[in-house]
C-alpha cells in the first residue's frame, strides 16, 4: 500500500444468503481525500464503510486501514483502529437521555483519562468549530434537524479522527441546511485534515464536497474519479444517476452568476 493511501479495498466480497452485495469491489483512498461514495438503494455503500470499522468481515477480498487488514484483527487491535474513525450517522443517533454536552464527550469520558475540565473544554471547543453555541445543557429533543447534524458532527470529531465516515449527512434537511452542512464538512476537513468518506444520494453534496466520487453499481465500482469526470460518464447507469446532478449543478451556477 503507498505511503498516502490510508484506505485500500481489494476485491471485496459480501452476500447475505442468496443476495450478493459487493461482488468484487475495489477503491483506493489517499490521506486527506474527501472520497464521495455514490449508488443506489442496496447497492452496498453502507455494507462497504461497515467493512472498513470491521462491523462486517468480508467472504472474500480484504479491506486495509492505515496498513492493517481489518477483518484480520482481533478485537483489541480493532477497537484500537476504531479510534481512528469518527463517524456522523444518517440521523444524528444522539443519545436522548443524555445532554448534547454528554453527547459530544461520551467517546472522551469512555477511552481517555482526561479530567472532567479538560473534557468539557473540547467539548466546547468542538460544538464551537461546528456553528454550536451555549447548547451543552440542552437535550437532543430540544434542537432542530440541522442542529442534530451538527451536534451529531461535534461528536464525530471530539476525538480528533484521522478519517471521518458520514452517512447520508444531508438526509432529511432542507436546501439552505444542506448547503451549510455541506460547506461545514469542507470547513471542518480543511481545519482537522481528516479523510473522509461519504455516502450520500445528494448529487449536488456529492459535486460540491467530493474530491472523488465513485458509484457502486452491481457489487462493484463502476466509475472512479473527479466529479466531473464521473459526471461526463458515458456508462448508461452512471448517466441516469448523475443527471438530476448535473441539472441540479447548472442551475445553481446559472443563479449564482445571476
Amino acid at each position: 500500500m503507498a505511503d498516502d493511501t490510508i484506505i485500500q479495498v481489494i476485491d471485496l466480497y459480501k452476500a447475505f444468503g442468496a443476495k450478493a452485495v459487493l461482488t468484487g469491489a475495489n477503491l483506493t483512498i489517499t490521506r486527506g481525500e474527501s472520497m464521495v461514495v455514490i449508488g443506489g438503494s442496496g447497492s452496498g455503500k453502507s455494507v462497504l464503510i461497515k467493512h472498513m470499522i470491521g462491523l462486517l468481515k468480508p467472504d472474500a477480498g480484504r479491506v486495509i486501514v492505515d496498513g492493517k487488514e481489518v477483518g484480520a484483527l482481533n478485537e483489541t487491535d480493532l477497537n484500537d483502529l476504531r479510534r481512528k474513525f469518527g463517524m456522523l450517522f444518517q440521523g444524528a443517533a444522539l443519545f436522548d437521555s443524555l445532554t448534547i454536552g454528554e453527547n459530544v464527550g461520551f467517546a472522551l469520558k469512555e477511552h481517555t483519562s482526561l479530567p472532567r475540565r479538560d473534557r468539557e473544554k473540547i467539548v466546547t471547543e468542538k460544538l464551537d468549530m461546528v456553528g454550536l453555541y451555549n447548547v451543552e445543557n440542552l437535550k437532543p429533543a430540544e434542537l432542530s434537524g440541522g442542529m442534530k447534524k451538527r451536534a451529531g458532527l461535534a461528536r464525530a470529531i471530539a476525538m480528533e479522527p484521522e478519517i471521518i465516515l458520514y452517512d447520508e449527512p444531508t438526509t432529511g434537511l432542507d436546501p439552505v441546511m444542506c448547503d451549510q452542512i455541506n460547506e461545514l464538512i469542507i470547513s471542518l476537513q480543511k481545519k482537522i485534515g481528516a479523510t473522509t468518506v461519504t455516502i450520500t444520494h445528494d448529487m449536488v453534496s456529492a459535486n460540491k464536497i467530493a474530491d472523488t466520487i465513485a458509484m457502486l453499481l452491481d457489487g462493484k465500482f463502476a466509475a472512479v474519479g473527479k466529479p466531473d469526470e464521473v459526471f461526463a460518464s458515458k456508462i448508461p447507469e452512471v448517466m441516469e444517476f448523475c443527471y438530476i446532478g448535473k441539472v441540479l449543478r447548472e442551475t445553481e451556477a446559472i443563479y449564482k452568476r445571476n
